[in-house]
């Protein structure tokens, strides 16, 4: 074999192993809805050696990594989600003596249960024997992965070779995710919802910087340009201008600077000081340009779990700490969060076309669509469970409603309501029965929330 031939063969390998997987396709469900879980800071190590940090002390001697996995097991039985996303921090290397097998034992929940899923990093899994690419390397080697090394050419240009990747852009994990809408609707190979997910870096590599990396600006290059391919890629023809922009869900471990002076109210706790970098990435007003709702979605700090606005048309939610290898709150329980996305059900015949009659563009087929076709998103909600350590009962709290497609009342308007009530009131279902949903708004001060600078 000559020494093209062979370096053209590994080449093929090698770029092979960081592209997307073919045959995992997301796609909204005959219902119309999406689930995403969010699983964030498992700081996994060596399993049943590995201890638990701040527990009760009565769960001190029998709790380990395991009961991370148990809960994250009981999560996607209790919650059946169409995706799996781990935010970073999912092992913690400085405490592993094998970190590719630690890795394996950490994601074996969703592996063994056959589901999507996709991963970015924190600032914790390359403390370890292996680099923080070999980490992502790993991660995108796995089964039923969607996770990518590199994000590829192909999504951003049109006619590029798939097997193309932009590997100058910085960090590793860097890459996104398209959910097409309902088979047989109008949008069925149309993107309704896309997923970013970036890598925020573990620290500064600045030397008159310290503290915890941010998003590097050949990052928010590639956002600008995935952003605007994707929107020219929804309304290319054939295809009526009347469906609303999808709005995006952006993933990345180490929250931006602005979390410090997060808009209130929120909904959920803030326990801890925010722990972003010293710098400002600039990110939040790339995702402001790209005009489409953005929901950022953040771990790295364990004892927040609260939404808020970070800017007009762009929120951020706190994921909760899964793991119990990482730091946490005596007697308060590890969580998850769950964000679920529904459609839009046109309920009566109407033509496709522009505003007050405005001309329309050309659909296939035809040009009036039934009261059983689906549409674009129609609303984003999340909630979280909460691992109470009994068999039975995944408690779930803190049921908001992140965007909708039509305006909102303001939440003043729900005060005194369960979630359940609110729910079935925005859905326009009867309530719903049960016992195992609460509700709580744990609004924290605003001098507390908006002014707090890190320390």
């Amino acid at each position: 074999m000559g020494p093209l031939c062979f370096w053209g063969i590994l080449y093929i390998l090698l770029v092979g192993a960081y592209s997307l997987p073919q045959s995992i396709q997301l796609r909204v469900k005959p219902d119309g809805h999406f689930k995403i879980l969010q699983i964030a800071d498992m700081h996994y190590a060596n399993g049943a050696s590995t201890k638990c940090k701040d527990v009760l002390s009565k769960e001190y001697g029998s709790c380990s990594d395991l009961n991370t996995t148990a809960f994250i097991e009981r999560l996607i039985a209790a919650e059946k989600p169409d995706l799996i996303v781990f935010s970073g921090d999912n092992i913690f290397g400085q405490d592993t003596s094998d970190p590719r097998g630690s890795m394996n034992a950490a994601f074996a929940p969703a592996v063994k249960a056959g589901i999507p899923w996709a991963a970015i990093l924190g600032n914790h899994d390359q403390e370890s024997s292996i680099s923080r690419f070999q980490v992502m390397e790993h991660i995108a080697s796995m089964e039923h992965t969607l996770s990518q090394v590199y994000p590829s050419t192909k999504s951003i240009i049109a006619n590029a070779e798939d097997v193309d990747n932009m590997t100058e852009v910085d960090g590793f994990g860097n890459y996104h995710l398209s959910v097409r809408g309902a088979m047989g609707s109008p949008l069925e190979n149309r993107s309704v919802l896309n997923l970013y997910l970036l890598d925020s870096g573990d620290y500064s590599k600045h030397p008159k910087v310290h503290g915890y990396g941010w998003i590097q600006e050949s990052q928010k290059k590639w956002f600008k340009e995935l952003s605007s391919q994707l929107k020219d890629d929804f309304y290319k023809e054939p295809i009526a201008h009347n469906f609303t922009t999808p709005p995006a869900l952006v993933y990345f471990h180490i929250p931006l600077v602005e979390a410090r002076h997060v808009k209130c109210s929120i909904t959920g706790s803030k326990q801890e000081s925010i722990g972003c970098a010293q710098v400002n990435s600039g990110f939040l007003q790339t995702m402001r340009e790209a005009g489409n709702p953005h929901i950022v979605f953040n771990g790295h700090d364990h004892v927040n779990d609260f939404c808020g606005d970070l800017s007009e048309n762009v929120k951020m939610c706190y994921g909760g700490g899964v793991g119990y290898h990482a730091y946490g709150k005596a007697g308060w329980s590890r969580r998850a969060r769950v964000v679920d996305v529904s459609l839009h059900k046109n309920r009566s015949s109407e033509t496709v076309g522009g505003r007050n009659n405005a001309p329309m563009r050309t659909m296939s087929k035809a040009s009036t669509m039934q009261h059983t076709e689906w549409r674009e998103v129609d609303q984003i909600v999340t909630w979280k469970r909460l691992d109470d350590q009994t068999p039975t009962s995944l408690p779930t709290i803190d049921y908001e409603v992140l965007w909708s497609r039509l305006p909102l009342p303001s939440k003043s308007h729900y005060e005194g309501w369960s979630w359940m009530s609110v729910m079935a009131m925005i859905e326009e279902q009867p309530p719903l029965q049960s016992s195992t949903h609460t509700h709580t708004h744990d609004t924290v001060p605003d001098s507390q929330v908006c002014n707090e600078l890190v320390s």
